[in-house]
């Protein structure tokens, strides 16, 4: 719907403010590990790049530009883990305790 690239100067200004109050990783950090976080990760997808309306575009840019929607993750989470977790609906790792992170898991039933 819009040519307009969300990646831009903007974003990577707030990305380094988001950064700097959030230096930590938060999946490294439920696992007991103290990671720094370079990634500001959208905990919903905004999905810009499928918005087909103007709706559909303003849920995406609200997704996108709330900070309330982003977290701070280690690379490796947000380019594997992440994606894992998007595609499969589970959340995936353990804490400091053994326990499955995922509410959903066997486990923690």
């Amino acid at each position: 719907m819009s040519n307009k690239k969300p990646y831009g100067s903007k974003w990577q200004a707030e990305r380094l403010v988001f950064l700097r109050a959030n230096p930590l990783c938060v999946m490294c950090k439920a696992m007991g590990r103290l990671e720094p976080a370079t990634v500001v990760d959208h905990i919903v997808p905004h999905r810009m790049k499928d918005a087909k309306t103007a709706e559909e575009m303003k849920k995406a840019q609200h997704l996108f530009w709330s900070r309330k929607n982003w977290q701070g993750l280690c690379k490796p989470h947000h380019d594997s883990t992440k994606q894992r977790m998007e595609k499969t609906g589970k959340i995936i790792g353990c804490s400091v305790d053994g326990l499955p992170l995922d509410p959903e898991s066997h486990w923690n039933r």
